[in-house]
């Protein structure tokens, strides 16, 4: 399979001190002043997720920043599980456009990335001008915290729920294999499947065989082992061990996202589309691509055709 980018072509990383942490950042387009656009990843993913969209969006006159946020990379890995709560993630971001002169900017998150998205934008909304995100729909916050309610609902093995409850096991894991994981994890056409008792994460990683085809060039996989093999999983998984604590954290925010906000799918992901969307971010669009969970990844040219005519309107 041929990658649309060399690694080699994606931005040289900065270090940028930001919020207490300092942050990599990949960045392209500055001459863009005034357009800016923050691309956010999600889990376990890098700024690197990006590379299809980077030069896309530059040359259709954006500024573009992408981080690997906190807990990623070569950014800091603080060792408190509390440093990855949603408010200091969503602080990160905020800093950046701080440090680049920026009152707001539009921005993109996949996964993980899209809650911290769908987070900053009811925390800091001044900061945000326009949302588009991928796979995670907004949210919606019941009246049980969230680790609390999937125990409940899907069992202790549910992985967001294994995560917190076994702290440590997972990471331990993953980190005995980064590349057999992260190869297995970055599948394209797999098939479809019943749901199987025990923890699908740490099953993913200790299988031999992989499913589905390849997502990624075997170059393009490397820059994710490299990374992970450095910075291991905790960090990451650190997100997770927050949820029910940014759960609390949103207690006293307006929910409704007032800024037009662009939602893709994948109609073969495994992440559910939201049912009632629209009553928590009015001004939204959805669009359904034929692909799986790494949307813009799977479908690069298709992402960025929706997201560039999205943006143009």
């Amino acid at each position: 399979m041929k990658s649309l980018s060399n690694p080699s072509d994606f931005p040289e990383p900065i270090l940028i001190a930001v919020n207490g942490v300092e942050l990599e950042v990949f960045e392209a387009g500055r001459r863009n002043g005034g357009k800016p656009v923050l691309l956010c990843h999600g889990w376990p993913d890098l700024a690197f997720t990006w590379r299809h969209q980077v030069p896309a969006l530059v040359a259709a006159g954006y500024h573009v920043i992408a981080p690997n946020q906190r807990g990623y990379g070569n950014s800091s890995r603080p060792a408190e599980v509390a440093a990855y709560d949603v408010a200091r993630l969503a602080g990160d971001l905020v800093a950046l456009l701080d440090h680049y002169g920026y009152e707001d900017a539009t921005f993109v998150g996949h996964d993980w990335g899209a809650m911290v998205v769908w987070s900053l934008t009811l925390l800091h909304p001044a900061r945000v001008n326009k949302v588009i995100c991928l796979s995670m729909p907004y949210p919606v916050r019941g009246e049980t915290p969230w680790i609390e309610f999937m125990e409940a609902v899907l069992g202790s093995e549910y992985y967001f729920v294994h995560f917190n409850r076994q702290p440590g096991v997972a990471d331990a894991v993953f980190e005995e294999n980064p590349a057999q994981f992260l190869r297995n994890l970055y599948r394209r056409n797999e098939p479809r499947k019943e749901p199987q008792p025990g923890m699908v994460m740490i099953d993913l990683a200790r299988a031999e065989t992989p499913v589905g085809g390849p997502l990624m060039s075997d170059s393009d996989l490397a820059v994710y082992v490299a990374a992970f093999e450095k910075s291991g999983f905790t960090g990451g998984i650190n997100w997770y061990r927050n949820l029910d604590r940014d759960w609390h954290l949103l207690a006293d925010v307006d929910p409704i996202i007032h800024q037009p906000a662009l939602m893709i799918y994948g109609d073969r992901d495994t992440v559910a589309p939201a049912e009632n969307l629209a009553a928590f971010a009015p001004d939204v669009e959805e669009i359904h691509l034929d692909s799986g969970h790494w949307i813009h990844q799977e479908k690069p040219e298709e992402t960025n055709r929706a997201i560039l005519q999205w943006l143009a309107r």
